[in-house]
Formats: C-alpha cells, sequence, structure tokens
C-alpha cells in the first residue's frame, strides 16, 4: 500500500513539473535603475594647494546632487588632459568640466564634444574660441588690482620691485596683469626683474629673486602671482637675511601664506572663497545636464564667442583682517595659521 502511495506521488510531481512551462513563471515588474548624472572633471594639476579643496568640495557638492563625478589628473601635460577630455567622451559624460592646461589648446576637442551632445564648463580659467556652456571664476583683474595696490601702498617712492606673474598659457594671469598695470599707472616704482613662471613652477619665483640680487642689493616688493610663489620668493629672501623687511603678494590664501602673514615676511594675500566657487559649479554643471536653464546675465568674450560667466568677487587678506575673513570664514584653523606665534 505504502509503495502504491509513493508511486502515486511521484506521478503527481513528474506531471506537475512537465506542466510549469516559461510563460507561467512571474515577469519581474520592478523598474530598471535610474542613470545617474555623470560628470568628468579634468584637472591641470594638484601642484597648486587650492586645487585639492576645489576637488573635494565639487565631488561631495554633486554626489549630494545624485551625480557621480570621474576625476582626472593631467600633471600640467596639455597633450594628456586633450587625451583625458576625449576619454570623457568616450565614457558618454553628460558634463565635462575643464581646469586648462592651456587656455587655448581646447577648442577642437572642445567642438568634439560638444558635437556628442555634452555640455562644458571652463572652471577657473576660461577656454579661448571654444564657445562654451558656462564660465564660472573669480574677478581675476580684480585680483591683479588688490595685489598691486598693496605694492603701491607698501613700496617707498622709487622702490625697486620684482614682478613673477603666472604662465602665459594660463588667460586669467592675462587678466591679473590688466588688473595690476592700471593700478601700476602712474606708481613710480621700478621693475628690476620680471618673470612668468612657467606652468606655476614656484622654483621660478626663488630663481627671480636671486637674479634681481645679481642686479642690486635693494630689494622693495615683490610681486608674485600666487602663494605658491611667494613661498619660495620668501625663501629667497630669508637665505639673504631680507624677509620681513620686503613687501610680499600673492593669492589663494594657502595655509602656509597665512603663517607668513602673521609671522610679517608676507604681506598679503587674495583670498577666493574656493568652497563657493566648487560648490556652484556643482550646481552649475547638474542643471546642465538635466537641460535646465541657468540663470546667468554676465558674459565674457573667449576670442569668438561671448559665453556666459559666473563671477565671484576676490578679498585682500592682511595680518589685520586675518580672523575675520580666514579663520572666523571658516577656512583655516586658528591653531594653524597662529602656530609659530607665541600666544
Amino acid at each position: 500500500m505504502k509503495r502504491k502511495i509513493i508511486c502515486i506521488v511521484l506521478i503527481l510531481l513528474a506531471l506537475s513539473l512537465v506542466g510549469c512551462r516559461e510563460d507561467d513563471i512571474p515577469a519581474y515588474e520592478g523598474s530598471e535603475p535610474e542613470r545617474k548624472i555623470q560628470i568628468g572633471l579634468s584637472f591641470d594639476s594638484f601642484v597648486i594647494e587650492r586645487w585639492q579643496r576645489d576637488r573635494d568640495v565639487f565631488v561631495y557638492t554633486a554626489e549630494e546632487l545624485g551625480a557621480e563625478v570621474n576625476v582626472q589628473n593631467a600633471n600640467g601635460v596639455v597633450e594628456k588632459q586633450i587625451s583625458q577630455i576625449e576619454y570623457f567622451i568616450d565614457k558618454k559624460m553628460d558634463v565635462i568640466v575643464i581646469i586648462a592646461v592651456d587656455s587655448k589648446a581646447f577648442a577642437e576637442v572642445v567642438d568634439k564634444a560638444k558635437e556628442a551632445g555634452i555640455r562644458i564648463v571652463a572652471y577657473d580659467r576660461l577656454l579661448i574660441n571654444s564657445n562654451v556652456d558656462l564660465y564660472i571664476s573669480f574677478d581675476n583683474e580684480k585680483v591683479g588690482t588688490l595685489m598691486a595696490q598693496s605694492i603701491k601702498d607698501n613700496v617707498p617712492e622709487g622702490g625697486n620691485i620684482i614682478t613673477i606673474f603666472g604662465p602665459t598659457t594660463d588667460h586669467n594671469v592675462q587678466l591679473v596683469e590688466q588688473g595690476y598695470g592700471e593700478v601700476m599707472e602712474d606708481a613710480n616704482l621700478n621693475v628690476i626683474y620680471s618673470v612668468n613662471a612657467v606652468n606655476w613652477l614656484a622654483e621660478e619665483a626663488y630663481y627671480a629673486v636671486n637674479e634681481a640680487l645679481l642686479k642690486t642689493s635693494q630689494i622693495d616688493g615683490v610681486f608674485c602671482g600666487n602663494d605658491n610663489l611667494a613661498t619660495e620668493a620668501v625663501r629667497a629672501l630669508s637665505e639673504n637675511r631680507m624677509a620681513g623687511s620686503v613687501v610680499v603678494t600673492g593669492q589663494d590664501a594657502d595655509l602656509a601664506a597665512c603663517q607668513r602673514i602673521v609671522e610679517g615676511t608676507q604681506t598679503m594675500t587674495v583670498y577666493k572663497p574656493v568652497d563657493k566657487l566648487a560648490k556652484a559649479a556643482a550646481e552649475y554643471a547638474v542643471k546642465l545636464a538635466k537641460g535646465e536653464t541657468i540663470d546667468v546675465n554676465t558674459t565674457i568674450n573667449d576670442g569668438l564667442w561671448d559665453v556666459p560667466y559666473v563671477k565671484l568677487e576676490p578679498i585682500a587678506v592682511d595680518k589685520n583682517n586675518m580672523d575675520e575673513v580666514i579663520i572666523d570664514g571658516g577656512f583655516q584653523k586658528r591653531e594653524d595659521v597662529y602656530l609659530n606665534i607665541l600666544e
């Protein structure tokens, strides 16, 4: 009897398996996960201290808005940056954000990206003749006027100065030089040595100071295009026991520069709120990716086209407003800025 029952069960089981067709399996009705916005972020290099901060704020903001960011570093090589942008094109990025090695070198690859339907943001440095969708930076001409005004106000009439600008491949440098020229047009100062630092190499400032000292032992001011250059200029002055007696300018409010200002070996820096810049750039990039209208009324001419321009204000910082602007604003910590100052 038991054997008959077992046989019947096995037969019924076999029949049930035969009767179970693929059509009878319930279809999965879940939706495919939504594709995230893809942003390619191409950096010139991380030689300048601030770029790492720009990167971190941009990536964090974009991810909070639901985007994914692919960061590439060209290490100052134009060909490498072009190749990385082409990689972004192949990966079908929605937006490519470029901090250019050479402002004049990207028109062709930008055209290629735009043909593929990719939006382009020029970050901090304008791309010449490229008709980008957005340029976002600071008022770089004002950066030059702020630094030049510090030289003019603090160097005595007839004094000797050195000018160390950034590379000619950086369009911002041209704007900084314009701002510098407007202030210095009627200044009674002698430029005894002038150079453009290739690729923003800080060592250029060290060499410039030493070359100027071969001409004269009297140096009253050093106009440095950024704080990294100022670091090496002050090193050269220190080796010649002149640090603290020479006016030195910079920009970016690097920690080392802020320390030198409160210690008295650098006169001023120009603070550019990069957190605000990077956050805004990420927000605009996401809007462009979504096809949303960006409310930008200011434009700048890139040589051929007027492109939308978001312009942020820079701030001159010296020992008098260091606490208010840099420390209270959260850009640097008080204990770090005053690290070498005895309380």
